[in-house]
């Protein structure tokens, strides 16, 4: 990813906040997992152990009641652990168990094995104490203990794709709005640069102030007034203002800003017909100048050399047609998007369409769009009557 310095320091403490936490959790998780794991082993192991020595200190007291003698070879043969006989004074009488069992000590770990001591016969035969070694407890919590880091290690990576995945989605967001503000300073830039341009060479040194360089000035300075209303509208808070709506004569506006833009549209050779019914309608008069010239703007801005631009104003619905390079169909949905450019052909920003959104919402006009690539954009504006409650 193309990441600032900034961005890059966001993405990983986002996804060191989100791994960091997963690792923390589970870490808890199967700790306690292995825990429980653990002492239903121990339990298991500890129980089967115990019944062992139950069933040999009953052929003890049985054998001794009987008369007969233990047979330490079919004790070995029928039991799966080691075992030993101790006597009153804890000496081992039998049995195969190496360590030193302390018989005082009900249960007990030696080596990593666990010993049980059984005192049940109480001297029968002369045995007083059983002890029993576990041989498989070391085993099985080696293997507990391989599982619990296999699925740890599996569900941490698996949790790691899906952090980084995550970050991705957390970061892609502001790297969009910051790759949109640069495209959008750039466009900006090069769109003050051209009248600025035009300024200087028609009042440079030795420049004559003939008619067409005094018209190449004001055109220049009206395009950088433009640029500038739009930007104040965006970035300074112009467009939260809801200014009073007054009444206005639409017809009479409309045409103060044809004749406004009648330089424009001189310098492309293109011919604006009106057909504009007078209409009183209550709006904010800078507002709607402001989405009307947008319109025109573009208009002008991507219409062919010697192209046309109709204006229609009849019962309440304002239309504004040109013979354009039109707009791709799947790019009609983006176009009110703020930094959006629907083509790379002209100049142009990306938000005066934006501005045309916010104010048609801001006083319930209805907008539709109508566009073929190659033949030229219609933008149809419902007017809000007063009658009108939808």
């Amino acid at each position: 990813m193309d990441l600032t310095r900034n961005e890059r320091i966001t993405f990983l403490r986002f996804l060191g906040l989100y791994l960091g936490s997963s690792f923390i959790l589970l870490t808890i998780i199967f700790w306690q997992f292995y825990k429980i794991e653990y002492k239903l082993y121990y339990d298991l192991v500890s129980s089967n152990m115990q019944n062992i020595a139950s069933k040999i200190s009953a052929n003890i007291i049985y054998a001794d009641m009987s008369g007969l003698s233990i047979d330490t070879s079919k004790i070995s043969d029928s039991i799966q652990y080691k075992y030993a006989l101790y006597d009153i004074n804890h000496n081992k009488i039998a049995g195969n168990i190496q360590e030193e069992v302390n018989t005082k000590e009900p249960i007990q770990r030696i080596k990593g094995s666990y010993i049980l001591v059984d005192s049940t016969p109480k001297g029968h035969l002369g045995v007083y104490h059983i002890a029993i070694q576990e041989n498989s407890f070391i085993k099985i919590r080696k293997e507990l203990l391989e599982d619990i880091v296999f699925y740890f290690v599996l569900i941490f990576s698996l949790l790691s794709l899906i952090g980084y995945y995550l970050a991705n989605l957390f970061i892609n967001p502001i790297i969009n709005e910051r790759r949109k503000l640069n495209t959008f300073i750039k466009d900006t830039t090069h769109e003050l640069n051209t009248p600025i341009t035009a300024i200087l060479m028609s009042t440079g040194k030795g420049a004559p102030l003939t008619e067409k360089n005094m018209q190449r000035i004001n055109l220049s300075a009206k395009r950088i007034s433009e640029i500038y209303k739009d930007l104040v509208y965006l970035f300074l808070q112009d467009n939260k203002k809801i200014h009073e709506p007054r009444n206005i004569s639409l017809d009479e506006v409309i045409n103060e800003q044809l004749e406004y833009f009648q330089a424009f549209a001189n310098k492309k050779k293109l011919t604006i017909n009106s057909e504009l019914e007078k209409t009183i309608y209550k709006i904010d008069k800078e507002s709607f100048i402001r989405m009307f010239n947008n319109v025109v703007s573009n208009a002008i801005k991507y219409n062919k050399i010697n192209g046309t631009i109709s204006v229609e104003l009849k019962d309440y619905i304002l239309t504004v047609k040109d013979t354009g390079i039109g707009i791709k169909k799947d790019r009609l949905k983006d176009i009110f998007k703020r930094y959006y450019r629907a083509t790379k052909e002209q100049g142009g920003f990306g938000v005066g369409l934006s501005i045309v959104y916010h104010i048609c919402k801001t006083y319930g006009i209805k907008i539709n769009v109508e566009s073929k690539e190659g033949e030229g954009t219609s933008f149809t504006f419902k007017l809000k009557k007063k009658e009108d409650k939808s």
